[in-house]
């Protein structure tokens, strides 16, 4: 019995050395098993971040090669209207210059004679060099050699020419030529397919150059062009859709930054954001539209400076030829002023499509001058009197504008709340709770409170130690050694019990009090998060307040815009935008 009691107390230790190297490896495993969690979220995030890395610097490396090859493609460009289209530039400056060398008469005719017909030779097919031909022989009395010049300077492009002409022999003061040359010009003209250059007709009729004579036969053709591309339905929609773009253009930014709550818990707040986005538009259009009302225009002493200068805008137009150069040349200098973004360079260039395009008809270029005079390379002046023949165009759009804005005001602004909380090794998802800001605030904070209340108490519940499950297997192997082992010795039956009982005891309550402290954990955490909603919820209610306020203070500018706008129809004094110019002295001559 003394070697057996020996056994016993020797399988018995055993058994207890078991029973602990296995609550050790357990709890090893345990902590392993969390590592290996954690790692696992660090190295998702780490990819997650690398990701978002990689796709940034993707896009930057996208961004610079977009700008090195429109920087190589300028130059390309450049070099290719340098050697196609170089030349023309020496004629255009020399234009302008040779009227100015006859006013002061210091430059002989022999020089002039011969500047005119290098740059004829220069340029063969560019319709300003004959014309240059013609003032030379002009003033050197060859009748027949400027008749020759003009008609071949007509022949190369009749529009510019006509307009040359009209405006040399204006600033010469011969006001009955200059009006012939104007009238011919006018006769030749379809008002729906409008060369460039009749954007200085509006700079003429701004400045006045043409005088009583001009200005009445300019306001007769142009009334008529109006009335007959108004008829068209299309033609006004397009003309209105213009300037529909235009108020869109001047868009307050979001308010995001000004509403974060709001704008996290709402499905509604893309919707608000923009009807107080477009609200705030009101401001940036009457800001801008009565500044260049109020701007006034101040017109030279001298009339042949005021030809010159639209002189200038004619001669510096680019030839049909070069537009297509133009254009590419235009794209890639704003590939490269918005760093490498081609839809910012593309929407930019859109914007100045009308100083790209061959011919316009009379509406669009008046909607240009008005819109975008830099365009087509007109100045305030005319700007401010196009503006006020746009009123039609810019009442309808504005009316539009604001008749969309405020029927797309929510009626019903929700709050959802539906987010995930990690706890632990576990994750708490909220279902998603949804209430009407229409209800309230107390109502709101009830319903949220008991939505998770509903929720968090079974999730929190799930995670308590499984007591029974987990002590039912020390219980049966307790059984098993008082049993087994109590039918040869009951002592030792109870000993090998007691150390096996305690040693599972002590790994099933240490697991316990894990769980008790991770489910007081996740109680903790939950209700904060819940707290956390429903200062959440309040804020959002508050900020929708604010916002009403903040709509309805920026929705009251309206009636000053519709007020600026409808002014415009009586600016000027009459229908035409055009009868606004001081007659000047020698108008009357």
């Amino acid at each position: 019995m003394v070697d057996v009691d020996i056994a016993l107390h020797q399988k018995v230790r055993e058994v207890g050395n078991l029973v602990a190297r296995l609550s050790e490896q357990v709890g090893s495993v345990s902590g392993q098993v969390q590592s290996v969690e954690a790692r696992q979220q660090q190295t998702s995030s780490e990819l997650q971040q690398l990701r978002a890395d990689f796709l940034a610097f993707m896009q930057t490396s996208q961004l610079i090669a977009n700008v090195q090859r429109a920087e190589t493609r300028i130059g390309v460009i450049q070099d290719e209207l340098d050697h196609e289209y170089g030349h023309h530039k020496s004629v255009r400056r020399t234009a302008v210059g040779m009227l100015q060398a006859f006013d002061v008469g210091i430059v002989s005719e022999d020089s002039v004679r011969t500047v005119s017909d290098q740059l004829m030779l220069q340029t063969p097919r560019y319709w300003l060099a004959p014309a240059l031909v013609a003032l030379a022989s002009w003033s050197s009395d060859d009748r027949d050699l400027c008749e020759r010049a003009v008609d071949e300077a007509f022949r190369r492009s009749p529009g510019r020419t006509s307009l040359f002409f009209a405006l040399v022999l204006r600033r010469q003061g011969r006001r009955q030529g200059a009006v012939r040359w104007l009238r011919h010009y006018l006769l030749a003209q379809d008002p729906a397919r409008l060369g460039r250059e009749f954007a200085v007709i509006l700079e003429s009729i701004a400045q006045g150059a043409f005088g009583p004579e001009g200005r009445e036969m300019l306001d007769t053709a142009l009334s008529e062009w109006r009335e007959l591309l108004t008829a068209d339905t299309d033609t006004r929609a397009r003309q209105a859709q213009r300037w529909r773009d235009e108020i869109e253009s001047l868009r307050a930014p979001s308010a995001r930054a000004e509403f974060p709550r709001l704008a996290a818990v709402s499905p509604q707040w893309p919707e608000l954001d923009a009807v107080l986005a477009a609200a705030r538009t009101h401001q940036h259009v009457l800001d801008k539209y009565r500044a260049i009302m109020e701007r006034e225009a101040e017109p030279t002493g001298r009339l042949e400076d005021t030809v010159d200068d639209i002189l200038d805008r004619l001669v510096s137009e680019y030839d049909n030829d070069e537009l297509p150069l133009r254009r590419d040349l235009a794209f890639n200098k704003k590939v490269v002023e918005h760093n490498g973004d081609l839809d910012s360079a593309h929407k930019d260039t859109d914007a100045d499509s009308a100083s790209y395009e061959e011919t316009l008809d009379y509406l669009t270029v008046q909607s240009a001058a008005a819109l975008n005079p830099q365009a087509i390379g007109t100045s305030g002046a005319t700007q401010r009197l196009a503006v006020a023949a746009c009123h039609e165009w810019f009442f309808q759009a504005h009316t539009g504008f604001t008749r969309d804005a405020r029927g797309a005001v929510p009626q019903d602004v929700q709050a959802v709340f539906g987010t995930t909380h990690s706890v632990g090794a576990q994750t708490f998802q909220l279902p998603p709770w949804q209430g009407s800001f229409t209800q309230p605030l107390a109502a709101n904070e009830a319903s949220l409170a008991a939505h998770w209340d509903q929720h968090m108490a079974p999730f929190i519940a799930a995670l308590a130690y499984p007591m029974v499950r987990k002590v039912l297997p020390p219980v049966l192997v307790v059984a098993g050694i008082l049993l087994l082992i109590g039918q040869i010795s009951l002592p030792f039956a109870l000993v090998a019990a007691l150390v096996t009982g305690g040693v599972w005891g002590l790994v099933i309550h240490k697991q316990a009090k894990a769980a008790q402290n991770h489910q007081a954990n996740a109680r903790r955490l939950l209700e904060q998060a819940k707290l956390d909603s429903l200062h959440q919820l309040r804020g959002a209610a508050a900020e929708l307040t604010d916002w009403y306020d903040r709509f309805r203070a920026a929705d009251a500018v309206e009636a000053q815009c519709r007020e600026l706008i409808t002014s415009l129809a009586t600016a000027q004094h009459g229908a035409s935008p055009f009868e606004g110019r001081t007659v000047l002295k020698e108008d009357h001559r």
